[in-house]
């Protein structure tokens, strides 16, 4: 390419300009080209949408009296005498800094704070040497537009991100979760100031160019992936390095960026945005980069198993044609109960029974690989259900979600990319359909549906049904599309994957069982029903902060495990894996000794060493409890009585392959101590 073929563009852009464009015009026409310093303020301008701001300053009384402002100013004087510039130009950046976030400060009604990225933020918009009212706009409209709401420790944009790392880099996002690293320790200042408190000023200069143009603020998510994954492999081998070195390495990754890197740094940021379902961003966009007010719930994120997908992308992709690379696609996985899945299920879906995984192990492992060997051969075939991404669908039950959330977990653990959850689980496909469910679900009968006929349901559980269809869909036309894609691979699902698909009918008793009325002897709790039984009740709700090794306020207590069972007070210990209410597991040791229900946690990579969770009084366990149908599945529950009741203050669950012998054992304990109280 000749010279003058190359400054075609340049002449294009200035043009554009001119004429008013839009950023995406901009983007049109540089194609990840970095901008020239003569037209850089302008494209800024045009991108951030400051020409009809006026000057803002003129509200500014000169005024320099925040309550912090000697903080303020000495902030800034330390920042700009780290800077090469003269000495001159010095106290002209200094000036303008502290005008700008004092007025900002008071036209906000905000408290100025150190380490908030306004510093850093400042600095680059100050070398377009702007008047002083467009630096403020920039500033301004940055601050509004790009910076996520919520940076703080235990944040919803830390959550968020560390969803992201987990669904294309499920290892090394374990690794990170093993060291106790949350993203908050390293990111921090990536988030607040957009690099530009880490990375040298031709390197955000770039960075920038590139990242207004796409308007998209979500951006700085795959940016900081990239980041992180970049380094995965070095990050790997520090297995043996202690957590504030990795931290250390993390946080200083950016400033090794140069300018030449920058074109494909933003390249692979868009390619795994790409890669990632577009409904999880819509669902968080408008309360991370808005004033809107709108508050997050940051349990849904912090507590979330895997990254959650909407109904109508989930169904929107099975329409997408395979043509288009860039488009996510899924590979259906339902994991409810036989019963239910033959009562109505989407034709492209695998089914994966998620009770198999507790009532036959083998049975279990034979249709995971089935399930994979299925979707390797649905991608080489360039099937309708074709899909590189695995999205799980539950029944939106609690009764069955908990066994789903184990089924969803055994997948990250053996580190497998491209692994969500529908969002409201079949209940919302089921409201999703609505009067086109014939159409559009095969087999499905109103009869044995427990959405349609919830008293079917003994626990009578069903969810409050999710409504999430988007108006601008035109319904009938989708309905349609999907109904002949769906029929049309029905019959392609069960002719390649019947082998695979296994369901066992249940070979647990039906009957109920508990725990002999002899084993307690003749006391009981005064004015308290039996509390030890094997039952279908649904456990209640509960915590498992309590289990958070990522809280820094944590004290841990680690012990060998031997020498701990040799403890002349322990009656009986049985080895187990605890069951969180998110469906992560983790090997477990429970510890029966005379007084106490002791929990110890394996420490992966320390063969040997556990972490003493809690130690339970026996006196505080009130209920033993179970499912008929996996009687391997124990939930403790402890509290006090209140009055005829029971007051349930916690709970624990575990896997415990002894069960039968384990529940015994600290139910007689549990008498023997209350007979010595007794005596």
């Amino acid at each position: 390419m000749t010279a003058e073929d190359d400054s075609t563009w340049l002449i294009e852009l200035e043009s554009a300009i001119l004429d008013g464009c839009t950023p995406h015009e901009i983007n049109a026409i540089t194609k990840g080209k970095k901008i020239p310093e003569s037209l850089r303020p302008d494209v800024w301008l045009v991108c951030l949408n400051c020409h009809e701001m006026g000057n803002q300053l003129l509200m500014f009384d000169e005024i320099f009296d925040l309550t912090n402002q000697n903080e303020l100013r000495d902030n800034v004087k330390k920042f700009v005498r780290k800077l090469d510039n003269e000495d001159d130009e010095k106290l002209a950046v200094i000036s303008d800094i502290e005008s700008i976030l004092t007025f900002y400060c008071k036209s906000k009604c905000l408290t100025y704070a150190s380490n908030n990225g306004w510093i850093e933020i400042l600095y680059p918009l100050l070398s377009l040497k702007l008047p002083r009212s467009d630096t403020y706009n920039l500033f301004d409209r940055i601050l509004k537009l790009y910076i996520p709401n919520g940076c703080t420790p235990n944040g919803v944009p830390f959550h968020i991100l560390r969803l992201i790392i987990q669904y294309h880099d499920p290892e090394l996002c374990s690794f990170l979760d093993t060291k106790r690293i949350t993203p908050e320790q390293y990111c921090m200042p990536w988030l607040k100031s957009l690099f530009s408190g880490t990375c040298n000023l031709e390197v955000v200069l770039f960075m920038w160019d590139l990242y207004f143009q796409r308007s998209d603020p979500f951006f700085i998510f795959f940016l900081c992936l990239i980041m992180i994954i970049n380094a995965r492999e070095q990050l790997l081998q520090m297995k043996n390095e202690d957590k504030s070195t990795i931290v250390q390495i993390l946080s200083k990754m950016p400033s090794d960026l140069e300018a030449n890197d920058v074109s494909d740094f933003c390249s692979l940021a868009h390619y795994y945005s790409l890669k990632t379902p577009l409904s999880f961003r819509e669902d968080v966009l408008e309360v991370l980069f808005s004033e809107s007010g709108l508050q997050i719930n940051s349990k849904l994120y912090s507590q979330a198993l895997c990254l959650p997908v909407a109904v109508h992308e989930l169904i929107e992709s099975a329409t997408v044609d395979m043509a288009d690379a860039d488009a996510v696609k899924f590979f259906l996985v339902d994991c409810r109960p036989a019963e239910q899945y033959n009562a109505g299920h989407l034709s492209t879906a695998f089914h994966l029974d998620c009770n198999l995984m507790l009532q036959e192990p083998n049975a279990f492992n034979t249709a995971v690989q089935g399930l994979l060997n299925s979707q390797r051969q649905a991608l080489a075939a360039g099937s309708l259900a074709a899909g590189e991404h695995l999205c799980f669908v539950s029944s939106g039950r609690t009764e069955e979600d908990s066994y789903a959330h184990m089924v969803v977990a055994s997948f990250l653990k053996k580190n497998i990319k491209h692994v969500s959850m529908l969002d409201g689980g079949f209940v919302a496909i089921h409201d999703y359909f609505g009067p086109h469910m014939t159409d559009c679900l095969e087999e499905h009968n109103p009869s044995l549906c427990l959405v349609c006929a919830p008293s079917n349901n003994n626990d009578n559980d069903v969810k409050a049904t999710i409504n999430r269809t988007r108006d601008n869909i035109p319904a009938i036309q989708l309905f349609s599309k999907l109904s002949s894609a769906m029929k049309a691979k029905s019959q392609e699902v069960k002719g390649k994957l019947i082998e695979y698909i296994v369901n066992p009918n249940s070979t647990v008793g039906n009957g109920e069982w508990h725990i002999s009325a002899n084993d307690r002897k003749e006391q009981r709790y005064r004015n308290v029903p039996p509390v030890f039984s094997i039952n279908d009740e649904d456990e209640e709700t509960h915590s498992d902060l309590r289990r958070d090794f990522s809280s820094a306020d944590n004290i841990d207590e680690v012990v060998e495990i031997q020498s701990f069972l040799k403890s002349q007070h322990v009656v009986d210990n049985f080895a187990c894996q605890e069951v969180l209410s998110n469906g992560y597991m983790f090997d477990s040791h429970l510890i029966v000794t005379e007084t106490h229900l002791v929990i110890l946690r394996e420490i992966p990579n320390k063969k040997g060493l556990a972490k003493v969770l809690s130690r339970r009084p026996l006196s505080t366990i009130v209920k033993i409890t179970a499912k008929k149908r996996h009687p391997e599945l124990i939930t403790f529950k402890y509290g006090v009585p209140d009055g005829d009741n029971l007051l349930i203050k916690d709970m624990d669950r575990f896997l415990i392959p002894n069960a039968a012998v384990a529940t015994k054992i600290v139910s007689n304990q549990i008498v023997s101590q209350l007979d010595n109280k007794l005596q």
